[in-house]
């Protein structure tokens, strides 16, 4: 797209740092930005390994459509003879000498050139952000978006099958800088069309942004090189513009979860026919309509790389069939600034960059329902960037002046050292809502991820188990036979017993965040990191020593809660087909119900709402132990996890007790002050924070004194 202002879009001379905090930011940014980099560089190398690393005969894939036996290069009738080439008759023409790279040397140049364009899409993407830009973002805008690109679905998928179409994204990109001129921008945008006749909407943006001559020059161009192809390749033009209306049809089927275009998705929920045509008439009319005008709007205020991100997603919404590979686009969208408060402004980038990088079943449960939303996660986020997100224009008061979010300086230890993380300051306003699900689902996803592929290997689980068992003698606390034999032995309490393992080991803790995040939002950010940690320290234990429950011992033990499983069996039953079955130290189960009564003791109103409390971790013991799910010393691990969690919390942020909860206030009280450059790592551009004053140290820093209070604010509800 033509650069419709030239002027002030990468600069802002008001915006540099204070010459006072030149030297204090210097060594920060540097190590900061080598760390990026550094990164970038880890993740493009894993990349191209992971596809280099396959035999020749599993490596890039999709390049038998060129370089196979049935391939573009090798036959000698129509390239849509076997159905396997998408491309227009122009790309079959200007691509094959590229792909002779590929067929030469096994992949290698082809790898390495593919990762070569991906810098390069990174770095353009870094050069066109919306200005005014602070030079520290400037500096680490490349690295962060060679990284996320790297990340994403559509490169890590175009890297494993070799596929070409990451040319036309470059090529239309390549218009967003300062310095394209409307003729090269018309030219780039023609051969891209040329590429993927969808991009032939950037054109249209041209024309309604009053680059009229550029866009007429991207129509020529994609005439000129759609016309040089039907003099070289009458046959195939014919069959790819006329007998396939430009290309619908080849392929994968229409239907498949692939095509995350409108009529993929019209076809999925089982529309069909005249009535599909017409309703995918009218919906993709309404897209083009609504959102070409809306990047027509942000390329007139400056966006470009924001106008580029909304017409490519419109292109691929509304085109027949849209690939994983043309989802580029949507991850671009990211850069769109949206919400007038500071605490708003991550969550949709981080929704776009969850969407892009992770499948489905991370994403969502897989519940029919939301499985849905997951199937079409891709085509609902390229429609929201379209046609939904109220994106901020730059002329907005909240461009760049977000309502802060209050904070709270660290909090001195009773040791020096302690916190090790003195820059974090803690928020003290309600999280937004929307992003706490989406972390609390990831979260989860990891923790099953990791969980279900810890060694899981019998013999080890086993001996693990025995020694547990070894250790429990010899304190004399193995009394996991007896109290399942009484357990299994009477019905009421074997019932009870089943019904409680399979109910409250999310339901609480669940239940308790959300009351937490509603009524006591300060105590709410207190509480969950602890949680957090505990469940990765919980993972480490899984993974370094997998043990076998009780009831996967051979012992005689009684499984009341799952049923009998056949040791026999190398599965153990269709119950280990959920998760790793040998994750049995230490006891989450424990450990999150110890988390659930420390914390209900703690905010509980009343003396016998504390005492439930602090009987919730007993209870859950005496469960897992007398369903044969855990011995008395997962139990002991769950505790030390948790008690690591709420310790690690401390030695990291100097937080020991709860801060105090206030109710809210009309105004802020004269204790906040606004946080200059000098006071944190922040970007010089971004809006001053709110920052508590909190009192030094005293004889005891984990006193209620010492902690910081929540009061309202901007940021907070």
């Amino acid at each position: 797209m033509a650069n419709v202002e030239r002027s002030g879009l990468g600069t802002n001379p008001g915006s540099g740092p204070r010459p006072g905090a030149v030297g204090a930011r210097t060594s920060r940014n540097a190590l900061v930005l080598g760390a990026l980099w550094l990164l970038a560089g880890v993740l493009a190398v894993r990349q191209a390994a992971a596809v280099l690393r396959l035999p020749p005969d599993e490596r890039l894939t999709d390049l038998e459509t060129w370089i196979g036996e049935r391939g573009v290069l090798h036959v000698s009738g129509s390239l849509y003879d076997g159905q396997a080439f998408t491309g227009t008759p122009f790309s079959g023409l200007v691509l094959k000498p590229l792909t002779r790279a590929a067929e030469q040397s096994l992949g290698y140049a082809w790898t390495f050139g593919t990762l070569l364009l991906v810098v390069v899409l990174g770095l353009v993407a870094a050069r066109s952000l919306p200005g005014p830009v602070s030079r520290r973002t400037s500096l680490l805008a490349a690295p962060v978006a060679i990284s996320l690109l790297v990340l994403s679905l559509p490169v890590r998928n175009t890297f494993t099958l070799g596929q070409t179409s990451i040319i036309p994204v470059v090529l239309v990109l390549l218009t967003v800088l300062p310095r394209t001129s409307g003729r090269q921008a018309g030219v780039l945008i023609g051969v891209a069309a040329a590429l993927q006749p969808a991009l032939l909407l950037f054109g249209v943006v041209l024309w309604l942004v009053g680059r009229r001559r550029a866009a007429a020059v991207a129509g020529a161009t994609f005439a000129a090189c759609s016309a040089l192809a039907w003099v070289l390749m009458p046959h195939d033009s014919w069959t790819y513009w006329i007998h396939h209306f430009g290309g619908a049809g080849l392929g994968a089927p229409a239907d498949s979860l692939a095509n995350q275009s409108l009529h993929g998705l019209l076809l999925r929920i089982g529309l069909s026919g005249p009535a599909e045509l017409a309703l995918l008439a009218v919906l993709a009319v309404a897209v083009a309509v609504v959102g070409l005008r809306r990047a027509a709007h942000y390329a007139k205020d400056g966006q470009l790389l924001l106008a580029a991100a909304i017409t490519g997603s419109v292109a691929l919404a509304i085109s027949p069939t849209s690939w994983q590979y043309q989802q580029l686009w949507i991850l671009l969208a990211v850069v769109g600034r949206v919400g007038k408060r500071a605490s708003d402004r991550l969550v949709w980038p981080v929704l776009v960059v969850l969407a892009m990088t992770l499948n489905r079943r991370a994403l969502l449960p897989d519940i029919e329902i939301l499985g849905h939303i997951g199937y079409n996660a891709p085509l609902l986020a390229a429609l929201a960037a379209a046609c939904l997100v109220p994106f901020l224009s730059r002329t907005s008061p909240a461009w760049d002046n977000p309502a802060p979010t209050p904070v709270a300086e660290p909090v001195q230890g009773r040791h020096a050292w302690v916190p090790l993380l003195r820059f974090v300051r803690r928020p003290l306003s309600r999280p937004n809502l929307l992003l706490e699900l989406m972390f609390i689902r990831i979260g989860y996803f990891g923790y099953s991820y990791v969980r279900a592929h810890a060694p899981d290997s019998r013999t080890l689980a086993e001996s693990h188990g025995h020694q547990i068992l070894t250790a429990e003698k010899w304190l004399s606390i193995d009394i996991e036979h007896w109290f399942n034999s009484v357990v299994a032995d009477t019905p009421w309490l074997r019932d009870t017993m089943n019904w409680y393992y399979s109910t409250f080991h999310f339901l609480v803790p669940l239940s308790l965040l959300a009351w937490l995040y509603l009524r006591r939002p300060v105590t709410y950010r207190w509480a969950r990191t602890p949680l957090a940690l505990a469940t990765m320290l919980a993972l480490v234990g899984f993974w370094l020593y997998p043990t076998a429950p009780p009831r996967l011992m051979g012992l005689g033990f009684i499984d009341t809660a799952h049923g009998p499983q056949d040791l026999d069996n190398p599965d153990f039953g269709a119950l280990t087909e959920l998760s790793n079955q040998y994750a049995a130290m230490p006891s989450l189960h424990v450990g999150w119900s110890l988390w659930c009564g420390v914390v209900i003791a703690i905010v509980a109103p009343y003396v016998w709402m504390k005492v439930l409390g602090l009987l919730y971790p007993l209870m859950t013991t005496a469960v897992i132990v007398g369903t044969a799910n855990h011995w008395v010393l997962d139990a002991v691990g769950g505790a030390v996890v948790v008690s690591a969690g709420f310790g690690l919390q401390y030695l990291l942020f100097g937080v020991g007790k709860r801060p105090k909860e206030e109710p809210a206030g009309p105004l802020w009280p004269p204790r906040f002050r606004k946080r200059g450059p000098e006071s944190g790592p922040e970007s010089e551009s971004a809006a001053p924070a709110l920052v508590v004053s909190v009192p030094g140290p005293s004889k005891e820093p984990d006193s209620e004194a010492a902690e910081p209070t929540e009061v309202a604010g901007p940021g907070s509800r």
